[in-house]
């Protein structure tokens, strides 16, 4: 393995410092990664330099390297266009990559007496009649719902004629949204008229059947039919009232692409949402197990995508960098004909729209893990805010807390998934302090739960569970007493404090040789004062509880005769000093390790003191 390798680095060293393409291949010469370079020789060394701590993805893909070829290109524009073209073709297995999907969407036309309008995945009927295939499943579904509320079709799922006039019109004719040809009211041949309306519709989009409703309406009314022409009014004015509901961007004339990506904890989503013409058109989403960090993977969809695709829009918006985005621009230029803007939107509408999407791809990652959008959010940005590598599943808090010099303990809380998971909290007892000291009882609070793990770590519960992050309720203090503790115990975990404002609130992250700024209205703001809030808490709780308990015994081992045995047996079975107060003397006496004597006198003690 070190003989490959130093082969390898000799071999990169000897590579040109000009841009280019480099092709990693196995042993069987398969083209396993494909990746462009500004200069190729610093580039390609990175990969096989000694000691280089790469990523799992890229490790393994190194792991596999048997050599490599490159191509010298005149610009890192041309490495750009052939990187793309020749993962287009070669598929390399380390390379981020889209799904191949083979799937289509169609528009069913039924081809009976009376005819049907349905969007379907498959050509399954073979009298029906088809419009397609279309790639977007979400355009398809919408357009078919679309036309059926414009037309006033029904969408119960009722045969005809077999349900002509056997039932109650249901819900939607009431509410003007349907028609109910159930009713035996309404003829096969207008039945078949409204759907052909609403296929002309599907076909030739809002403008084209607007204005042949509105040859329609007239023609109508010249004929003073007016029951007729209030009918296609009454669709113009749907038609216009859907086209206003779906005219999310102020700018008509504009085409927007929005890219989002959201992290997991076993997986990331790529969402993608596409406007034309000021409407929502189609959106997408991605799911990818591996990638070495949201920047890549963002990087790798887009140049992927817009690689393949052929509908490239005006505006390109991102919810975060990729690599050499004025190269993108230039590529997405020629690809389309003219230019394309691609930018990361701070406010306004664009602003609002890479959160819509962001949202979106939080919500589909959620789907089949418990976890709400919202808490796979929080944790996503969480990991963004504190530069983690990966989406911190599980997380330890902990706080101290104290009463005097005689009642400190420390509060550990766990949240496991954005979620707290109680069973897992524990509680310490910080030992041999004369007087309150926060760092040093940190440190034994940390040193004994780190001493727990290396003891415990092969079951893998408990203390012997490593966590992905660890939050100290304090400021950089705090962080900088523990972390040479954890280099120490060679106890590799990001550490970081909770600093709270004057008000006790949850203000910043802090951090080795600073502090994090938190916005209160985003996500990941929440889980931290959530987790902040709970720590604070349950150590306090059990500051209260110590401090009860030292004074209750305080006062019994100062009866004649009451040792710590007898005060904890006492305890133990009374509960509280009002129930023990309350007691008789033979209730007193029942107590394991107590006689009549020793009963009469903490009865008349008590009895005394009150």
């Amino acid at each position: 393995m070190a003989d490959r390798l130093a082969q390898l680095q000799k071999a990169a060293l000897a590579l040109p410092l000009l841009p280019g393409v480099y092709i990693m291949k196995d042993k069987t010469e398969k083209i396993i990664y494909i990746g462009k370079a500004k200069m190729l020789k610093n580039r390609v060394s990175q990969y096989f330099r000694p000691g280089e701590n790469h990523p799992p993805k890229v490790a393994r893909m190194v792991s596999n390297v048997d050599h490599f070829e490159y191509i010298v290109t005149a610009s890192e524009f041309e490495a750009l266009v052939l990187e793309c073209n020749l993962i287009k073709e070669y598929r390399p297995k380390y390379n981020i990559l889209l799904k191949d999907d083979k799937g289509y969407s169609y528009i069913a036309i039924g081809g009976g007496e009376w005819k049907t309008l349905e969007a379907v995945k498959q050509k399954t009927d073979p009298n029906a009649t088809y419009l397609g295939p279309y790639t977007s499943s979400f355009s398809v579904k919408n357009a078919v719902e679309e036309a059926k509320r414009v037309f006033r079709l029904p969408t119960c799922g009722k045969q005809f004629p077999q349900c002509v006039g056997k039932s109650r019109p249901c819900l939607n004719y009431h509410i003007k949204q349907c028609f109910a040809p159930c009713r035996g009211k309404v003829t096969r041949e207008e039945y078949n008229a409204a759907v052909d309306q609403a296929i002309a519709y599907i076909k030739g989009g809002n403008e084209e059947t607007i204005r042949r409703l509105t040859e329609l309406m007239e023609f109508h009314a010249e004929r003073m039919e007016f029951e007729k022409a209030a009918e296609a009014r009454d669709k113009i004015a749907a038609i216009r009232k859907i086209a206003d509901q779906q005219n999310v961007i102020l700018d008509k004339d504009l085409d927007i692409d929005v890219v989002a990506v959201r992290c997991g904890a076993e997986r990331s989503c790529v969402e993608l949402i596409k406007y034309r013409g000021g409407r929502l058109t189609d959106k997408s989403e991605q799911f990818f197990t591996e990638c070495s960090g949201e920047d890549e993977l963002r990087t790798a969809f887009v140049q992927g995508y817009y690689t393949l695709c052929n509908d490239l829009p005006r505006r390109l918006y991102l919810d975060g960098p990729v690599e050499d985005m004025p190269l993108l621009e230039e590529y997405l230029a020629q690809r389309a004909g003219r230019r394309v803007a691609v930018s990361i939107p701070e406010r306004g509408e664009p602003k609002r729209l890479v959160e819509l999407a962001s949202a979106n791809a939080a919500e589909k990652l959620s789907r089949g893990t418990g976890l709400s959008g919202k808490e796979v959010a929080s944790l996503d940005e969480l990991r963004k805010v504190l530069g983690l590598p990966a989406v911190p599943g599980y997380i330890e808090a902990y706080d101290i807390s104290n009463i005097g010099s005689d009642t400190i303990v420390g509060g550990m809380v766990v949240f496991e998934n954005g979620r707290p998971l109680r069973k897992a909290y524990r509680r310490f007892e910080i030992k041999d302090f004369a007087a309150p000291d926060d760092y040093a009882a940190m440190r034994q609070m940390l040193e004994r739960r780190i001493d727990r793990y290396f003891a415990e770590k092969d079951s893998g519960e408990g203390f012997g569970r490593l966590p992905d992050l660890i939050l100290l309720d304090g400021g950089e203090g705090h962080v900088r007493a523990i972390l040479p503790l954890l280099a120490q115990k060679e106890f590799s975990v990001p550490t970081f404090g909770m600093v709270k404002d004057s008000h006790h609130k949850t203000r910043a992250i802090a951090a080795d040789g600073g502090e994090i700024s938190l916005k209160s209205n985003r996500a990941g703001y929440s889980l931290i004062y959530t987790i902040q809030e709970e720590v604070h808490r349950y150590s306090i709780a059990y500051s209260r509880s110590r401090h009860r308990k030292t004074g209750l015994t305080s006062q019994l081992t100062q009866i004649e005769g009451i040792g710590p045995k007898r005060t904890a047996a006492l305890l133990s079975h009374f509960k509280t000093m009002k129930a023990l107060r309350e007691a008789s003397v033979e209730q007193i006496a029942a107590v394991k390790g107590m006689s009549r004597p020793m009963a009469e006198r903490v009865y008349r003690a008590l009895r005394e003191e009150s």
